[in-house]
């Protein structure tokens, strides 16, 4: 009987030493109070571009995936062209938890076998700005995109630790491959470098 006794308050101290080691499923999902859930993306990312949230959580998806949770999101518009040589002109609205929307701007030159126009709406999450001023500064990035009427585009650019990826739902016609970075700025300027 003894053995049993031992056996059992064994068991017993490995179970209780186990839920104090092994994180619970609350642990694995707690969230960043600066970050912003998949279901808040997808409702602003829905109610700013006017689709459905079934449409913008299989992007939002995809983005979580591989990039985990993002700590703001910009919401804008933008205008852009090219043959062979382009430029893209943006602004738009800086959202954060716990903190003023900012007003923000973009620009940037583009080259390649790329042509057309569009406009387009661009909603772009945030990853690692812990400091507005990281924001400002060039985002180099590689795009291919056909714009006919509509549909949503994602791609991502990376600079200095701060990763972004903007999501575009476009009116027009552009078509091709490019190399393009992006300057983001807290006031507009439109010389294109």
């Amino acid at each position: 009987m003894k053995p049993l006794r031992l056996l059992s308050a064994v068991f017993a101290g490995a179970a209780a030493l186990a839920l104090t080691i092994v994180p619970t499923a609350a642990d694995d999902t707690h969230i960043n109070d600066d970050t912003f859930t998949p279901n808040e993306i997808v409702q602003a990312g829905s109610d700013f571009f006017g689709v459905t949230t079934e449409v913008m959580a299989k992007a939002v998806q995809r983005v979580t995936e591989d990039l985990g949770l993002p700590d703001g999101y910009i919401k804008g518009d933008e205008g852009s062209g090219a043959f062979v040589v382009g430029l893209r002109y943006g602004s738009g609205w800086l959202i954060r938890k716990g903190m003023e929307p900012k007003k923000v701007y973009w620009k940037g030159p583009s080259v390649g076998f790329d042509f057309g126009g569009n406009g387009a709406k661009v909603f772009t999450l945030v990853y690692n700005l812990k400091e507005e001023r990281r924001l400002y500064q060039r985002f180099p990035g590689v795009e291919g995109s056909i714009y006919f009427v509509a549909g949503i585009g994602v791609n991502y650019m990376r600079s200095g630790g701060v990763t972004l990826a903007p999501m575009r739902t476009g009116v027009g016609f552009r078509a091709g491959v490019n190399a393009h970075y992006q300057v983001y700025s807290d006031d507009r300027d439109w010389f294109p470098l």
